[in-house]
């Protein structure tokens, strides 16, 4: 089977290739913004018309052409050629619904361009080669496994970065354990296992939370523009990458912990962007416990459960193991022992008290046999089987089947 598996490096350009590298990136922003610029014009003329990539390629040599855009001749056509195709797809997103409206881009915000092919790899002597701006040294941290299909290249307070995206052929993998886990998500707890095993939350927004507050205060004290502003924007920035690399780094090891030691996971279909929708409402109809909601929606963002099932998705194919989203319904609130289902049960975050039978257990450990069985319960309606493990699709849902819980099995109705 094939595996597409991306790596990250930073460059180390000299003052020439940085400025070469600023130039191609200034270069596709450009290009992105006159694209979208010109079909928005043409979308309000005719609202009929549809656009595709061949369209926008046939007219970026006759922008070259232009006497006041010569310089869009200096820069590579691939990466040129790569916006418009990325500015297709934006526009395919948004009309299934997937996206927003594409958005012009600023300059200072995902500075980037990608490279489909030309590229090389030096690995002995820590270098790659990018056309038309030459070899670069990049800081080797590991071995690059595969044939190289494309360079993104792109800026991030004051560094520039090189995702190589490589392809090869791996065996089958067979997952050498046979566990199988449910797991129930939430704040209290960043994870619950079924077998009785935690992670505890980092919560990296809430730890750099108040230091975010104090530089951004600070930068708002600045004439806008100024040197200073800019440095303090440079802080405020820094803060707020190293959220986001502690966030990565946790949910990276956290995933690779379950992966390795599971062979199929069941995970809660969780719909984060309805669960942190804001509750301000309108003028006409205001919102209730704006506030409480505010908070809630903020610590449901600082766990990344988005990214937590998507590693875990390719992290299990990767070893041959499986995973499938369930319907989180009633899961926290149906006892694992006698199958009752009541929002008595659950009396706080925490405490599990079943008013049928008083059985008794933390709520996140009975959401996560709740979600196992559940699992097992789309096993036994066929929408999935252990045969086809690591060789199908690896994440399965559907709400064709209804299930209930009891303490003896698993009844489909």
């Amino acid at each position: 089977m094939k595996r597409l598996q991306a790596y990250k490096f930073e460059l180390k350009p000299n003052g020439e290739q940085q400025r070469d590298m600023r130039r191609v990136a200034g270069a596709c922003r450009f290009v992105f913004n006159k694209a979208l610029a010109w079909q928005n014009e043409q979308y309000d003329a005719d609202k009929t018309v549809k656009f595709s990539y061949t369209t926008l390629a046939n007219l970026l040599p006759l922008w070259k052409q232009d006497p006041a855009l010569q310089w869009l001749k200096e820069s590579p056509s691939q990466p040129l050629q790569q916006t418009l195709k990325d500015l297709e797809r934006a526009y395919r997103n948004f009309f299934a619904k997937r996206a927003d409206f594409p958005r012009f881009k600023k300059k200072g915000q995902s500075d980037s361009f990608r490279y489909p092919q030309g590229c090389k790899l030096d690995q002995a002597n820590s270098r790659m080669f990018l056309p038309k701006l030459g070899w670069i040294r990049y800081r080797n941290s590991r071995e690059v496994l595969g044939a190289v299909k494309n360079v993104t290249v792109s800026f991030n307070l004051g560094k520039w970065f090189a995702s190589i995206q490589t392809e090869r052929e791996v065996e089958t993998p067979v997952h050498p354990s046979t566990g199988i886990v449910g797991i129930d998500m939430g704040i209290a707890r960043f994870a619950t296992l079924s077998d009785g095993s935690h992670f505890a939350p980092l919560n990296s927004f809430k730890r750099q939370e108040k230091a975010l507050v104090k530089a951004q205060r600070a930068m708002s004290r600045k004439q806008k523009f100024s040197n200073n502003w800019k440095k303090a924007k440079a802080n405020v920035q820094k803060i707020h990458a190293r959220i986001g690399n502690a966030r990565r780094d946790y949910l990276h090891k956290a995933t690779t912990t379950i992966s390795k030691n599971h062979a199929m996971v069941c995970i809660e279909d969780l719909q984060v962007r309805n669960m942190s929708k804001s509750a301000s409402g309108t003028t006409e109809t205001p919102g209730k416990n704006v506030k409480a909601k505010s908070g809630l929606n903020k610590a449901i963002l600082d766990q990344g459960w988005y990214e937590f099932r998507r590693q875990l998705d390719y992290k299990l194919a990767w070893n041959g193991g499986q995973l499938i989203a369930v319907p989180p319904r009633n899961t926290s609130r149906t006892c694992p022992c006698c199958g009752h289902i009541a929002k008595e049960n659950r009396l706080s975050q925490a405490r599990f008290e079943c008013v049928e039978c008083g059985f008794e257990e933390n709520a996140d450990l009975v959401g996560a046999i709740n979600v196992l069985r559940a699992g097992h319960a789309r096993l036994a309606c066929a929408e999935t089987s252990p045969a086809g493990w690591g060789v199908g699709p690896r994440t399965h849902r559907s709400d064709s089947c209804d299930y209930r819980l009891s303490a003896v099995g698993i009844l489909v109705l």
